[in-house]
């Protein structure tokens, strides 16, 4: 199943692109960030990416389906 991965902020600067469109056979949302995190040296631990599936955030034990948008929110500070 293909899926749309978005980057922002500090993953996107890790990564090198802003998006991005898988071939994955990851079921859940943690498998998928766990490989991310590897294949794309994204050097965060999954405990502190939030995720986003077609717009609403989820927790990472829901599944993913074929055409999903998964995006990617580091943790942010501001001032």
């Amino acid at each position: 199943m293909k899926v749309h991965i978005r980057y922002f902020a500090v993953l996107r600067d890790r990564s090198g692109i802003s998006e991005e469109t898988i071939e994955v056979k990851f079921r859940s949302v943690r498998e998928l960030i766990d490989e991310l995190i590897v294949s794309r040296s994204l050097g965060l631990p999954s405990s502190l990416i939030r995720i986003a599936l077609n717009g609403s955030f989820v927790d990472d034990q829901t599944l993913v389906k074929d055409g999903d948008e998964i995006t990617l929110i580091p943790p942010v500070s501001g001032g």
